[in-house]
């Protein structure tokens, strides 16, 4: 088994070139689907981004042992949980992608085995993040501006480079150009696998 963990900081690119990386590695690598208790995005399906649960749903997983690790962001629309579970989509014999934070990728690397984890880190310089992020909010039907301020400040803290380095995370992708960047993740991918 292989994991493709795609991390970055928020409208660093992730779901966009995770996109591209799909569509392009063959045979496509299965999606682990994370879940949340957040509200479900315009444009966004219950079982395609996320699982879209309770507070009590992720209670009941963590009560079965099926928790492998789990996130609450304090959020100003209140506490969102998001979490990865061993709940009988992973096989040994396969090949998986996902998106994750750094937090989520060292508790994952512990329940699988760093020999299994192919870390994608992607970085963008912090005035056009925020220009994506900004244009990303705009979509929406409705913006939601202080939620995005309060992430893209907490990212500071949680991609500082003292936890990059802790999470031994070594390898990074600039994606300033994104077909320039989707071409050293796939080279990078397809030496690993």
């Amino acid at each position: 088994m292989k994991i493709i963990y795609f991390m970055g900081k928020s409208a660093s690119g992730k779901d966009t070139i995770y996109r591209k990386v799909k569509e392009k590695l063959n045979p496509s690598p299965k999606e682990i689907i994370l879940y949340t208790t957040r509200p479900i995005r315009d444009h966004e399906e219950n079982g395609r981004e996320y699982f879209f649960v309770t507070d009590s749903e992720i209670a009941k997983m963590e009560n079965e042992g099926k928790i492998i690790e789990k996130r609450v962001y304090h959020t100003v629309y209140g506490d969102w949980i998001y979490a990865t579970a061993d709940d009988g989509q992973f096989d040994d014999n396969s090949v998986y992608m996902t998106i994750g934070t750094l937090e989520s990728y060292v508790p994952i690397r512990a329940h699988f085995g760093a020999e299994t984890m192919i870390p994608v880190y992607l970085e963008v310089e912090d005035g056009l993040r925020l220009e994506r992020a900004i244009a990303r909010e705009r979509t929406q039907k409705t913006a939601k501006y202080e939620e995005m301020c309060r992430r893209f400040l907490a990212d500071q803290a949680d991609f500082s480079e003292e936890k990059l380095k802790a999470a031994n995370i070594i390898k990074r992708f600039k994606n300033e150009d994104r077909e320039c960047c989707l071409k050293e993740v796939l080279s990078y991918i397809e030496h690993e696998l």
